[in-house]
């Protein structure tokens, strides 16, 4: 048997037995193997939606505009695996935002969004610590700018909703040096950030409720 292999098999049994202690204290737990990078973090890289704030910011839209339970269909068949690609399955949704109108975004912003407990106080220390703090949102970045300037962020990432003569439009626009914000999208500009950083991928955390 492998060192590296022994070693996994630990990191994975101390997560497992962290797991119940976790769930007990309602905090989360991460395991990382010590060493000079492990306290030498220098960027922390934020989701949003129910990351950042509670909840979804497309389904406070939908709501807002009617449509929830056509957004929450789309979702609902995206989880049970119809629609494989999330680039689809975002589309798709903000397809059914067409003719809102855009003075909806900022009712939406101002009534529905709330940073979620904890939040300003986690963000302050990691900036007390020196680290830069950088949002990436599958989201929209509407928000994500105005919630970037609330937190004092140093950079957001987003998608952008089109608009038109104050309507929205139900596409998004294409952005001249990026695609649609993804999982995998979140990874490239975590990673191209590190590099003009010039520090490596263990230097840095990465704060997110799913891919």
């Amino acid at each position: 048997v492998s060192a590296s292999s022994t070693s996994e098999a630990a990191d994975s049994a101390l997560r497992d037995a962290l797991v119940g202690v976790a769930a007990d204290h309602e905090i989360d737990v991460a395991v990382e193997r010590a060493g000079l990078a492990r306290r030498a973090k220098q960027l922390v890289v934020f989701d949003v939606d129910s990351t950042l704030i509670q909840g979804e910011v497309i389904e406070m839209l939908a709501a807002k505009a009617g449509r929830e339970a056509e957004v929450a269909a789309v979702t609902e068949a995206a989880m049970r695996g119809e629609i494989a690609d999330y680039k689809d399955s975002l589309r798709r949704r903000v397809a059914l935002l067409a003719g809102v109108p855009e003075e909806v975004l900022q009712q939406v912003y101002d009534q529905r969004v709330q940073l979620n407990p904890g939040v300003p106080e986690f963000v302050r220390a990691a900036q007390a610590a020196g680290l830069k703090t950088l949002l990436i949102s599958g989201g929209f970045s509407f928000f994500s700018e105005r919630i970037r300037q609330h937190l004092k962020l140093d950079f957001a990432r987003a998608n952008t909703l089109g608009v038109f003569n104050g309507r929205l439009t139900g596409t998004l626009f294409d952005r001249p040096w990026g695609s649609i914000v993804d999982g995998p999208e979140k990874k490239r500009v975590l990673l191209e950030v590190a590099e003009l950083m010039g520090i490596g991928a263990e230097q840095c955390i990465a704060v997110g409720d799913g891919a």
